[in-house]
């Protein structure tokens, strides 16, 4: 499902329960999703983080934040890349899986479920420069 899909749904609810304030809420497809639970999670999956990745701006899944009941993080690719193949454009905006691991885990410890010790070492062992300019800026 897109996520224009996804807000076009949550729009509707919202609206039909305005409309409808005697009747028994609905819910968003988005929040119904992500509001489950999953098996062996050692996390409360009320704390556990949401990271929506894409290759388009991040206004696209930011469309559905206030329909996300957990926390969120959205990486995407603002700005203007110097990218020659979609590896590189993905480092460069911060969208691969070494940005996707540090922002799952920056949630967690956000949520006190890791240390940020383990945070800094991940982003030590990956290779990132936390001083480096948002790649939106360039």
């Amino acid at each position: 499902t897109s996520y224009k899909h996804l807000r076009a749904d949550a729009l509707t609810v919202e609206r039909w329960n305005r409309l409808h304030p005697g009747d028994e809420p609905r819910s968003a497809r988005v929040t119904e999703l992500l509001t489950g639970s999953f098996e062996g999670l050692d996390v409360p999956l009320a704390e556990a983080p949401v990271v929506a990745v894409t290759d388009y701006l991040t206004l696209v899944p930011d469309q559905v934040t206030r329909w996300v009941p957990r926390p969120y993080t959205v990486l995407g690719t603002d700005g203007f890349g110097r990218s020659d193949t979609r590896e590189a454009l993905r480092r460069f905006f911060e969208v691969d899986e070494h940005h996707i691991a540090i922002a799952i885990l920056a949630g967690l410890a956000r949520n006190g479920h890791v240390e940020p010790d383990v945070v800094a070492k991940a982003i030590g062992d990956f290779g990132i420069d936390p001083e480096s300019a948002p790649p939106f800026t360039h």
